[in-house]
């Protein structure tokens, strides 16, 4: 049943009001009150077609709609915080008032000088992409803009330093994904925004990723010793340093030398018991014909079931005395005589859970 009140004048209808009271607007007085002559400024009889003339006004009024909508997502928005720490709090009391939610958290704390850190860079990358695969909805519209801000950073700086590459053509693809489901579902208000605003954004990740695609790295000048160089003990250690089996694929293609030292068996030992439990490989053990272990066949078959490991050289903490969400080397405001000891180090799952409640 519709709302019934004081104002009776029903919704979608033009009134304007007279000396006799308000009264309902003709289409005859809507064309009145339009200006013809910034339309028909050569005068044409045509032009002054009712039909025309509305047509004219929609096209325009359209048109600068859809200008706005692009001006307003190609303005750069300032990133209003640059803070190392900020308060998280899951409910309201006497003392403090207000929740702390994931856009807010994304937009308060650091994470566009974050990127340019070498230590941080991975965390973000993968903080991003879990936002990319469930996250993006529950974002304000400031945090949603904010997030394709920091995105289109990271793009450059991999563009300018050439490295990178492959974990952010994941991330391209995995947001892109997401958000082809998203549009679909514009009905449902789970994006913040116009839909031209979004449809431009998803031609910039395109538009990304051919960038990425065209990156040619050029092969640096011979400057003494190169890895081929090296003793077959030294270039194995530093095998051992690389923790995804993608990379050492992609060393072994390199030349015949190297391709024979990706394949030791050691190496891929090491890497499947540095990412995977024991019980995990005791569930997807492979043997050879010979009688022993395909560990290079057993780690894509794991990666293909588990989740890697993740290390990062620096991370958000939190501190579960005072409630404070900081980074690594910012110095602590908590007032606990020992302030260590409450410190919880948090991988970038544990970030988006912690605004899970």
């Amino acid at each position: 049943m519709p709302f019934l009140g004081q104002d009776w004048r029903s919704p979608g209808q033009n009134w304007v009001k007279t000396d006799d009271g308000w009264k309902k607007r003709t289409a005859d007085d809507k064309n009145n009150n339009v200006s013809v002559g910034s339309f028909c400024k050569d005068n044409k009889p045509e032009c002054f077609n009712k039909e025309n003339l509305l047509l004219s006004l929609s096209y325009e009024m359209s048109a600068k709609k859809r200008k706005k909508d692009l001006m307003n997502n190609n303005s750069k928005i300032p990133y209003f915080h640059r803070e190392k720490w900020i308060y998280v709090h899951k409910g309201s009391t006497k003392e403090r008032h207000g929740y702390c939610t994931l856009g807010e958290a994304f937009n308060r704390l650091d994470f566009s000088s974050a990127i340019k850190d070498t230590r941080r860079f991975n965390y973000v990358v993968r903080l991003l992409e879990l936002i990319a695969k469930s996250q993006l909805p529950s974002l304000s519209g400031v945090a949603q803009k904010n997030y394709m801000n920091i995105l289109e950073r990271v793009v450059q700086k991999v563009l300018d330093d050439q490295q990178n590459v492959r974990p952010i053509k994941e991330l391209l693809q995995t947001l892109y994904v997401s958000l082809c489901g998203l549009v679909q579902d514009m009905g449902k208000s789970v994006l913040v925004g116009n839909i031209n605003i979004w449809v431009h954004r998803m031609d910039n990740i395109l538009q990304w990723q051919q960038q990425l695609d065209n990156i040619q790295i050029n092969r640096p000048a011979a400057m003494g010793m190169s890895l081929t160089d090296l003793p077959a003990s030294l270039q194995l250690n530093i095998m051992q340093r690389l923790t995804d089996g993608r990379d050492l694929v992609s060393l072994g293609q390199v030349c015949p030398e190297l391709g024979a030292l990706t394949e030791d068996r050691l190496l891929w030992k090491k890497l499947c018991q540095y990412h995977f439990t024991d019980r995990q490989i005791r569930k997807r053990l492979m043997v050879s014909e010979k009688g022993h272990l395909e560990w290079k066949k057993m780690y894509f078959k794991l990666s293909r079931c588990y989740a890697h490991r993740e290390q990062y050289s620096d991370t958000l903490h939190l501190c579960t005395h005072c409630h404070i969400l900081f980074w690594k080397d910012t110095n602590h405001p908590c007032t606990a005589n020992n302030p260590e000891s409450c410190t919880t180090s948090l991988s970038p799952q544990d970030f988006i859970s912690l605004f899970n409640f």
